[in-house]
């Protein structure tokens, strides 16, 4: 897959922002870019889901990291903006490999 350099740049700076402590600003880019509401982002755990190290909730649209540390690794705010970004009327459209993949071309 050939990509562009503008293409190049933004994801190494959405991944730069998030390891900067700026994890907040990432999302309003992405949300920005693929035209959607910015999901909100907490430390939390949400029941039932106590061994994740961040889960998406739909109903919310809010990331909850289950430690402060995950909110500045790219690999788990992208694997849950990509849950955010498929997520259509509370029903999930996409599976945890393509989270992956979402978060990996970052």
């Amino acid at each position: 897959m050939v990509r562009s350099r503008d293409d190049m740049w933004f994801k190494a700076g959405i991944a730069q922002l998030i390891l900067m402590k700026q994890p907040e600003r990432a999302l309003e880019l992405l949300s920005k870019l693929y035209q959607i509401e910015v999901p909100k982002l907490t430390v939390g755990l949400v029941k039932g889901r106590s061994k994740a190290a961040a889960v998406y909730v739909s109903r919310r649209k809010m990331i909850y990291a289950s430690h402060r540390d995950g909110l500045f690794n790219p690999a788990v705010i992208l694997h849950e903006f990509y849950h955010h970004l498929r997520t259509r009327s509370g029903k999930h459209r996409g599976t945890e490999k393509h989270a992956d993949l979402f978060a990996w071309e970052y």
